[in-house]
């Protein structure tokens, strides 16, 4: 529920296990929660908890690009930032914290400086094992052609993608003339990165429906009646009890016991809150209001998760085709001209880092049919998701030059005897030149978003020993839809063909999802049975 543990590195021998001789790494796109972070709302100061935090000492050093018109050009602005609030009159005041700290003072649900360490850690453990362990991805990074970084419009997913990419590959590991690298961000209504219900008028619909169940279904429990007792003096004095419903919420009450549990002692809650059965219920009751509505209905995958998902098989989908649909469209220096077309100035998408949120993470494995702990994810905890292909038993291995850089298949066209790394990069790039012209607002073609039920024989060949497998937090979950003879790798019902995991998204995927927001507004929003996910 708060800070995340993480397991210790792969032995060498889970490693063989894991990835196997069989099958080559060609994608790796990488969910990530945020780090640590202060409450998103200020809770039970009548409790002695401070409502301003003093663990955020980015404030002290925030720099901002400014243009200096004098010189025609941008220049950097430095600056710290102190927090305003009001007064007992409602004048203004500094906001302080517990000691009197007037620098370093934390923002609403702002990521502090133990999120930007284990964010930073992160990026140290993927760095272990993509560059170290399975030379996947280079030892020194020349540019981020490669890369597809991704965050929400809420700042701290945004710094923790940064902070993970710092571990990924810090300074010394980035070439001298290193340029930015691209991170993509949305508008609020445009958001998929997570369950957007504020801007999804029929899921935020069924969200209310799901939490409304709960709230029958465990506000007159015993359960509930345990958590009225241990905490209810510290619940507003008009209404004592603790309810799903309450004020705060009951998941605001999780909130405010995660964030303080994940800090130091000047930012602590009374003991009772710490109760392990009462952190317990709540945790159990937080999971079925948030995420059950994930595993009973279609609709809710689909408008909650499913255009993410959808976003995440397109690219790997792309990496199969050998198509700019892969990412690289979105992080592409120019998207008109002949280098694009003739895919000269395009480098397959190896490696992604989204920046996101605990609903991401819970409701991505919840719509999987892989929600197997139905526990709150930590802090900093992350989905690996991996694409991998059939090895060629005829390639030569890689030497010791090419160690840690991607491989690429070779064309149907060529015989796999005798080419070499470098004639397999340049069919790569080859296979692009038929492309018609890639412009902003006309994404590249592609089978992506095509219906896995409306693929030719012809298309469907393409997503031929391509594999997809899932670890959470570094455990292999397994999606259940994929354990069917003929759906997965030989002997491992974790690698799902592609074609298979493909077709358990498509049934969530929206065509449209601005749409489907605003349809059936007046429909029942909970199903008259369960439709099970992962199938």
């Amino acid at each position: 529920m708060t800070t995340l543990t993480p397991r210790p590195p792969y032995s060498d021998d889970e490693l063989k296990t894991l990835y196997p001789a069989n099958l080559e790494l060609q994608l790796v796109q990488i969910l990530l929660r945020h780090g640590e972070r202060s409450p998103v709302s200020a809770r039970f100061q009548n409790a002695g908890l401070p409502a301003f935090w003093p663990y955020c000492s980015a404030v002290r050093q925030l720099k901002s690009a400014v243009l200096d018109r004098h010189h025609h050009q941008f220049s950097t602005f430095e600056w710290k930032r102190r927090l305003e609030t009001f007064g007992p009159q409602d004048e203004p005041v500094l906001a302080a914290g517990p000691a009197g700290e007037l620098d370093g003072v934390c923002e609403m649900g702002m990521l502090t400086d133990k999120g930007r360490e284990t964010t930073f850690d992160l990026g140290v453990r993927l760095r272990s094992l993509y560059v170290d362990r399975l030379h996947f991805l280079p030892p020194v990074l020349l540019n981020a052609d490669s890369l597809y970084l991704r965050a929400t419009p809420i700042p701290r997913a945004l710094d923790s993608v940064q902070e993970t990419f710092t571990g990924l590959y810090p300074a010394h590991t980035r070439a001298p003339a290193f340029p930015a690298p691209a991170i993509l961000t949305r508008a609020p209504g445009d958001e998929t990165l997570f369950p957007n219900d504020s801007n999804c008028r029929r899921f935020a619909a069924l969200s209310r429906a799901f939490a409304q169940r709960a709230a029958d279904r465990w506000n007159g429990t015993d359960d509930m009646a345990y958590l009225t007792k241990l905490l209810g003096k510290w619940m507003p004095d008009d209404s004592r009890r603790v309810a799903v419903d309450s004020r705060p919420r009951l998941s605001g009450i999780m909130d405010t016991i995660n964030s303080t549990l994940a800090h130091g002692p000047e930012t602590r809650l009374p003991k009772e809150f710490y109760d392990d059965k009462a952190r317990e219920i709540i945790e159990k009751i937080g999971v079925e209001e948030w995420f059950a509505g994930y595993k009973e209905s279609r609709e809710y995958r689909a408008l909650g998760i499913g255009g993410l998902m959808g976003d995440i098989v397109g690219r790997m989908v792309g990496s199969a085709e050998r198509s700019t649909a892969d990412g690289a469209y979105e992080v592409a220096k120019k998207l008109e001209g002949s280098a694009m077309r003739e895919g000269k100035g395009a480098t397959p998408i190896t490696f992604g880092l989204s920046g996101c949120h605990d609903t991401t993470l819970a409701a991505v494995l919840a719509s999987l049919g892989a929600y197997e702990d139905s526990k709150w994810p930590p802090y900093t905890s992350h989905i690996a998701i991996e694409m991998f292909r059939k090895a060629n038993p005829a390639a030569k291995p890689a030497s010791p030059q090419q160690q840690g850089y991607p491989t690429f298949p070779p064309p149907e066209s060529l015989s796999s005897s005798g080419s070499s790394s470098e004639a397999n990069k340049s069919s790569w790039f080859k296979s692009w030149s038929s492309w018609s012209s890639v412009k902003p607002g006309n994404p590249p073609s592609g089978i992506g978003r095509k219906r896995s039920e409306e693929l030719s024989a012809k298309e469907r060949a393409k997503l031929e020993d391509y594999y997809v497998r899932i670890r959470y937090n570094d455990e292999v979950v397994t999606v259940p839809g994929c354990k069917a003879p003929g759906k997965h790798l030989e002997g491992d019902e974790s690698f799902c063909t592609l074609d298979a995991f493909k077709a358990i998204v498509d049934k969530f995927v929206p065509r449209n999802w601005k749409q489907e927001c605003r349809a059936n507004l007046q429909a029942p929003a909970i199903p008259a049975k369960p439709e099970p996910a992962g199938y």
